[in-house]
């Protein structure tokens, strides 16, 4: 059973940027789904970026386009967000998820997801 463990949150200015990590337990291969969730006080879980299967194509909200980058260091078993040009409304608990069955329509939707990290608190604050 895979394990994730989160890290690198904390509290920035608006415009600043953070770079999250999150650790897995066993290699990030093929069919694994990677993926960054975030949830903000009193709201839903909302899909921030994936990575379908190992494949070549990051999948990205548009809130966070062009702003935040999912990418993986193999050797490592780790992947990352950066995160740049933050606003107070990406202010949440960022959570990492994996699963090894998950269709691509299914790629936004958090209930789908077998493994999650207990995740890392990211604050933009002036």
């Amino acid at each position: 059973q895979m394990q994730l463990v989160e890290s690198g949150g904390g509290s920035v200015p608006p415009g600043g940027s953070l770079r999250l990590s999150c650790e897995a337990s066993e290699r990030i291969v093929y069919p694994y789904t990677t993926a960054w969730f975030r949830q903000a006080p009193g709201k839903e879980r909302e899909f921030v970026a994936a990575n379908w299967r190992n494949g070549g194509n990051i999948y990205y909200a548009d809130s966070v386009k062009g702003r935040f980058t999912m990418s993986k260091d193999s050797a490592k078993n780790t992947l990352y967000l950066q995160m740049n040009d933050l606003k107070p409304e990406d202010t949440a608990v960022y959570y990492c998820a994996a699963d090894r069955r998950l269709i691509l329509s299914s790629l936004r939707v958090s209930a789908q997801y077998d493994y999650w990290g207990r995740g890392t608190q990211v604050t933009v604050s002036s």
